[in-house]
């Protein structure tokens, strides 16, 4: 079956036309991740002007529209009897608060279905600033089930949300882990208080080179694999896939391919500082321009570098120095002044030997939240055209095995159209990187 469709005009009437005045009243910000949140619980302070008189009031169970809608930024007020919110934003009110489940609503409105619906209907010329009039909003038609349905589509997709922030939890425990065990065991880098061998990064350096630039050469089909800032994460993961080709010559290839153990360092932008450490199994590929790529001396593990590298405290100095400039760049000799503690080998090969623990159970668990991310996607379609069979998921407060029965058949489902699903079993961590 389908949902009957109703436009937001028969749900929402607008509201937000109380100011703040004098008032002391929580001040709500909208974010694309998590919806409306108290400034002061999520940047541990106040950011907005001092001067909130003309700030909006969202009462309790409000909704708050920011911009730009086609990224989520949409959210309901649920936690406080008044916040005020910037006067930018646009504010409404449920017509029948009782006939209408809040979780499920915001969860559509902030759905990729709702998304794509707004970016269809924006109006303006630069990107971000892009708009969507109060009429077209208004218009927008939403897929509205009785009050029961909204209740378990809601429900039934809260369980899959935990799982998922779950899934991110461990990763998040497991990064903390590897810091943990960095600092105890070498100390900190710039501090050196285990007082190591310290003659600086460009000491310990056996080879240091630049990205080349290639000009006007067009991408293709075949060739080698062109390391782009794009294809480099925060947790200094290679993107290899979505790396273009090029096709270089064999002396461009005997001089900028990348060996096994090269670190290649982001040098420039708002990803300066970024690390990557190229394994045995990774496919060939050279680094471009924004990159500079180093070898080491045998008395230094490549792994234990990447640590050095991406610690705070030398995070810091990279920070810092690549901010005098007006675009952040990070230059070869800026390196060569790092610290670089030379701990003993031994003490290095058992970090190294951890970091690949972690990295396995890391992997699992990415693969797990990846798999949970697109049976979550799926289940939203499902869910909002009305294609899940809701007798099956139980009520909030009431036995849950039913709606485990629905997430595990989707599970299923997915998984013979060529998705696998597989989700690690353990919540302990140490214990699991003893079995790896």
């Amino acid at each position: 079956m389908s949902w009957e469709a109703k436009p937001l005009r028969e749900i929402l009437d607008q509201s937000g036309r109380d100011r703040a005045g004098n008032q002391d009243l929580p001040v709500l910000s909208i974010t694309m991740r998590h919806g409306l949140v108290d400034q002061a619980e999520k940047f541990k302070k106040r950011v907005a002007s001092s001067d909130t008189s003309s700030y909006r009031i969202a009462y309790k169970n409000e909704l708050v529209v920011g911009f730009p809608i086609d990224e989520g930024v949409i959210g309901f007020q649920t936690k406080y009897p008044a916040g005020i919110v910037s006067p930018a934003y646009d504010v409404w009110r449920l017509k029948n608060a009782g006939g209408c489940h809040i979780p499920y609503l915001e969860r559509y409105l902030r759905s990729s279905q709702a998304r794509s619906l707004y970016a269809l209907r924006m109006q303006g010329a630069v990107a971000r600033r892009r708009s969507l009039t109060k009429a077209d909003f208004l218009a927008l038609e939403v897929p509205f089930p009785s009050l029961d349905h909204q209740i378990r589509i809601a429900h039934l997709l809260g369980k899959v949300e935990g799982l998922i922030s779950k899934r991110k939890l461990r990763l998040q425990q497991l990064d903390d882990l590897l810091k943990s065990a960095f600092l105890e065991m070498f100390g900190d880098p710039v501090v050196n208080p285990k007082r190591w061998p310290n003659l600086g990064l460009g000491a310990a350096l056996t080879f240091m080179q630049y990205g080349p630039r290639f000009y006007n050469e067009s991408y293709s089909a075949e060739g080698t694999r062109i390391v782009r800032i794009t294809d480099l994460n925060e947790n200094g993961d290679l993107d290899f896939l979505a790396m273009p080709k090029l096709t270089v010559t064999e002396e461009e290839r005997k001089k900028f391919l990348l060996q096994p153990g090269d670190l290649i360092f982001a040098r420039t932008g708002a990803t300066v500082g970024k690390v990557a450490l190229i394994g045995p199994n990774d496919p060939p590929a050279i680094a471009g321009a924004y990159f500079i790529v180093m070898r080491f001396k045998k008395t230094l593990a490549p792994l234990y570098v990447r640590s050095v590298l991406t610690s705070k405290s030398v995070r810091a100095i990279i920070g810092e120095r690549s901010r005098q400039a007006a675009q952040p760049n990070f230059s070869g000799p800026g390196l060569r002044q790092l610290p670089m503690p030379i701990p003993p080998m031994e003490l290095q090969q058992e970090f190294a030997e951890l970091s690949d623990k972690v990295a396995n159970l890391r992997a699992h668990y990415q693969h797990s939240l990846t798999d949970l991310e697109v049976l979550y996607g799926a289940l939203c379609q499902q869910a909002f055209k009305g294609e899940l069979d809701l007798s099956r998921v139980c009520m909030p407060d009431t036995q849950p095995e039913k709606a485990k029965t629905v997430i595990l058949k989707s599970f299923h489902t997915h998984a013979e159209q060529g998705l696998a699903i597989n989700l690690p079993d353990t919540d302990n961590l140490l214990g699991a990187l003893e079995n790896v």
